[in-house]
């Protein structure tokens, strides 16, 4: 998903979580992707209070959105660089088209993760099934991953997986992204990742508690779906963050009278300098305005340029909005 804001702020990310804030709930503010009509996306990361969860960079909450109503999601070919799109759906469908040659839909329960590196654009829009049914509300989660320098510059790519829900007592765990253990099982996603990650869709029951084992060193956060959940003696809401500190082998959850769905997201603090800005990543200012360049000379229709073509039926391209007129430093 694309970053549609015609003047997006200036992201400085990285450094580790403060001790005294070892428990921060973010509350999302609401943000529209593109025209007057378009669906709104409920975002918590980055935030004022907090800009990563270990890798994790962005993270966008949308739905349940009646596509036949409200048209849905529609996003033009766009870039990314240095990141990986992390596409998680609890209802509806979405046709992705990138320019590694990739078309896929985007189903639920089911990861589609694209990695940018040096440079890669792709196109996100609503579709139907193809039984000639209405298309089901459209309902998820869009997140980006933060690259490591070292691997910042390796070459676009796609991976599609679709976990097995596993059954615990009061719910369910499906887990898309590194290693989660719960009781005597540990749960393991194949997916290629540039550092260590979790991501896990956990489903309970009213009343319900969950107890996992986490990374003792990973920093982690839970995104509340539906529901409300209690995490670390703190209660959060649907569509909140949960951000919590290193420390913790062991991760308790516990459903509301409603039950809750949420999404456990973890990894080590990044530790990195970075700077993201629309649908870049960069370590300098310079890297980002040279991105920015080429894309606008680019606009998705050389296949032969820094991002690629999208064989893209709706029209064309996103061209990036102007640059700040300040200089965009990174810190960690």
């Amino acid at each position: 998903m694309s970053s549609l804001e015609t003047r997006p702020d200036e992201v400085r990310c990285g450094g580790r979580t403060p001790a005294e804030h070892a428990v921060t709930v973010l509350t999302p503010r609401d943000v529209p992707l593109g025209g007057p009509r378009a669906m709104r996306v409920r975002r918590t990361l980055p935030s004022r209070e907090r800009t990563m969860v270990g890798a994790w960079c962005f993270v966008d909450h949308y739905g349940p959105d009646e596509v036949a109503e409200t048209g849905g999601m529609v996003v033009p070919p766009h870039p990314h660089t240095a990141l990986q799109t992390v596409s998680w759906l609890f209802s509806g469908l979405i046709e992705h088209r990138d320019s590694t040659g990739v078309q896929a839909l985007v189903r639920p329960g089911e990861l589609n993760l694209m990695t940018a590196g040096r440079g890669v654009c792709h196109s996100e829009v609503s579709v139907a099934p193809g039984d000639g049914a209405s298309p089901a509300p459209l309902h998820g989660a869009q997140l980006w991953v933060a690259l490591p320098s070292v691997h910042a510059e390796v070459g676009p790519a796609f991976e599609h997986f679709a976990p097995e829900p596993v059954e615990v007592p009061g719910g369910r765990v499906s887990t898309f992204l590194g290693e989660l253990g719960v009781g005597e099982q540990r749960i393991a996603s194949p997916v290629t990742t540039y550092t260590p990650l979790l991501g896990a869709e956990v489903v309970l029951e009213p009343g319900a508690r969950l107890s996992v084992e986490v990374d003792v060193d990973h920093e982690h956060g839970v995104l509340v779906d539906e529901g409300q959940v209690g995490v670390a003696g703190r209660t959060v809401d649907r569509a909140e963050l949960a951000c919590l500190a290193p420390g913790r082998a062991s991760l308790e959850l516990e459903a509301g009278d409603d039950g809750t769905r949420v999404l456990l997201l973890g990894g080590p603090p990044f530790g990195e300098q970075i700077v993201m800005w629309w649908n870049f990543i960069g370590r300098s200012h310079e890297e980002v305005v040279q991105a920015r360049e080429e894309w606008q000379e680019e606009m998705g229709h050389r296949s032969d340029g820094r991002f690629g073509a999208v064989d893209y039926p709706g029209g064309g391209s996103l061209p990036a909005p102007e640059l700040p007129q300040v200089r965009l430093r990174p810190r960690g």
